[in-house]
């Protein structure tokens, strides 16, 4: 029988096509890719992939609640739709703590403005005011301050003192913020990671314009850059085995020859040949196309073919 894998579209053209073809080239004819297209979402109803790559429900409800339908009929979605929906930026900060992972010092903040529908006594837990001293003694400045549950650099602001920190919290409204130490490095680096077990280990220079931050090389030499992509490698491994991510990116800002994790919650990361380079792009493609077909591979209609990482198993047994 042939097994289908599919791709929800995200706002990149050439991942997704490049993918396609890689994997009807490697699949034989048995594990064919196309596009998923939708037409109706019934409930409980199985439209038929063994394997569907999301590159876009992040943004699209729609789209997440198709692929939660998939998941219970046996699809394998990359990623899993229930964790990704569940999956913040500071718990995930919490968690590797927890790991033992060098991260930057880390606070989060109440938003700016109380949410809808909640009035002053919503907050009676919350002491006023914080406990600022500890928080900028803490942390210290420069700082950045991001939303804790976002993406794509959207409401990323760098502060430079308390005062700069007040104005541009004023600025968000609503969301819920953290602020985290700035990491002066040496050496940055962006590392895919597939399945939990292809890791790419990519030179980055976020400061670059986007179309050039793939175009730098490593700062670090000799035996000390073989021991550090080694202990780049296995934090990856360690950190998308906890969180459970089959598709992922992880950024290290490396000071003093230690890798901090700045941020590991990319489960649709960029792969758009133009920003990341034919040698990247050519990576990502053999390895996305070799995981998909490995889970086809694997596949029974109406079997739950989700994972879970380690913190979720570990918390049920």
């Amino acid at each position: 029988m042939t097994k289908k894998v599919g791709i929800l579209f995200g706002m990149e053209d050439t991942f997704p096509w490049a993918f396609i073809d890689k994997v009807n080239e490697l699949g034989g004819g048995d594990i064919v890719a196309e596009p998923v297209t939708i037409d109706k979402l019934e409930q409980g109803a199985d439209y038929g992939y063994a394997v569907i790559i999301d590159r876009i429900s992040q943004d699209v409800p729609f789209y997440r609640a198709y692929l939660k339908n998939a998941a219970l009929n046996g699809t394998y979605v990359i990623n899993n739709p229930f964790w990704w929906s569940a999956d913040e930026k500071f718990f995930n900060n919490a968690l590797m703590s927890k790991l033992g992972i060098p991260l930057p010092k880390t606070v989060l903040l109440p938003s700016h403005e109380r949410p809808t529908n909640t009035s002053e006594t919503s907050f009676r837990n919350l002491k006023f005011p914080h406990d600022w001293e500890y928080i900028f003694n803490y942390v210290g400045f420069p700082a950045y301050m991001k939303p804790h549950d976002g993406g794509g650099w959207k409401s990323v602001y760098r502060v430079e003192n308390p005062d700069d920190l007040w104005n541009k919290l004023g600025e968000t409204e609503q969301l819920v913020m953290m602020v985290q130490e700035e990491i002066i490095f040496d050496d940055y680096y962006r590392v895919y990671c597939l399945g939990r077990k292809y890791v790419h280990i990519m030179p980055y220079e976020p400061r670059n314009a986007p179309h050039l931050r793939y175009a730098t090389t490593h700062q670090t030499q000799g035996k000390k850059l073989e021991k550090l992509l080694k202990t780049i490698h296995d934090y990856t491994i360690k950190m998308n085995e906890a969180l459970g991510y089959d598709f992922n990116t992880v950024e290290f800002a490396v000071r003093d020859g230690i890798p901090y994790a700045i941020d590991f919650c990319n489960p649709a990361p960029d792969a758009d040949k133009n920003s990341v380079g034919e040698e990247n792009f050519a990576w990502i493609i053999e390895h996305a196309a070799k995981l998909a077909i490995e889970k086809a591979k694997e596949y029974t209609p109406g079997k739950p073919n989700i994972t879970w990482g380690t913190f979720v198993k570990d918390s049920i047994k």
